[in-house]
């Protein structure tokens, strides 16, 4: 009976090329070949005699990172909610409206519509009572019939503070607020003789409509050409559709909103104070 052959006489009789072959496709044979040729291009010099222990692999790309949504919305958050310079008024303003809100759901106010009485009782307003209890002229500027009436004057207030508060200084937004208000509920109570029970900011914002509006005229040089005409025509556009929306929904205000518009306009064509 013959002896079996040396594996490694075997493998010294193959050539370079056969033993790198059988090297680089050590998996298609059993490890043993693998091994044996891997040792015969050592003995040879062909390939370094520390061999890494696993198979060489190109690395690994990094899995791509999901953006987190968080920081940028309680970026927004706070852009729009807390005071920096030249947006000082606007803040205050949006903290007290909904403070306001949130005191009358807390005392038990419906929150998507709250009852008549309940905005009486908190100051809306009532043309009954508003000729011997005149604060609530501008204690109904801080009302809201409901969360959507809140956050749609809201929105607006942010939009016209952020134009606006910069050019016309934070002192001088508040006071045009204020008497904005004011000004659109008086009108309000005079217009609608058959009586009214009436909440919400749009008065005085319709007035910051009117200051931007005059500060546009009085101060063409705050924007470039293109952008007065951008801005003119985006708050005209803004106005019209609010006051034709008014027209076909009978519980907007119109009379308010007119009242606050020219308060807001006249105030904002006076001389700024130095």
């Amino acid at each position: 009976m013959s002896a079996a052959p040396d594996p490694a006489t075997l493998f010294a009789q193959k050539t370079d090329a056969e033993l790198l072959y059988l090297a680089q496709h050590a998996r298609q044979y059993p490890a043993a070949v693998g091994q044996a040729a891997v040792r015969e291009l050592q003995r040879r010099g062909l390939i370094p005699t520390e061999l890494p222990t696993g198979p060489s692999r190109p690395p690994e790309e990094p899995a791509p990172v999901e953006p987190d949504a968080s920081p940028l919305a309680w970026g927004v958050l706070r852009g729009v909610f807390w005071p920096r310079p030249g947006y000082r008024t606007t803040p205050l303003l949006l903290w007290l409206n909904v403070l306001v809100y949130l005191a009358m759901v807390v005392m038990g106010a419906d929150a998507w519509q709250p009852a008549g009485a309940d905005l009486i009782r908190w100051g809306s307003n009532f043309s009954p009572l508003t000729p011997a209890q005149p604060w609530r002229l501008l204690t109904s500027c801080f009302l809201h019939g409901g969360a959507a009436h809140l956050l749609l004057n809201m929105a607006s207030l942010v939009f016209l503070g952020l134009l606006t508060e910069g050019l016309v200084g934070s002192r001088r937004l508040l006071v045009v607020y204020l008497l904005s208000g004011v000004g659109g509920s008086l009108l309000s109570w005079w217009w609608h003789t058959q009586g009214l029970n009436s909440v919400g900011a749009s008065g005085a914002i319709f007035g910051l409509y009117g200051l931007l509006l005059a500060t546009l005229m009085r101060q063409p040089t705050a924007f470039t050409r293109s952008g007065r005409y951008t801005v003119l025509l985006f708050v005209l556009y803004l106005l019209a559709s609010s006051l034709a929306g008014g027209l076909q929904a009978h519980t907007t205000d119109n009379a308010a909103h007119v009242g606050g518009l020219l308060t807001g306009a006249l105030a904002g064509a006076l001389p700024r104070q130095r």
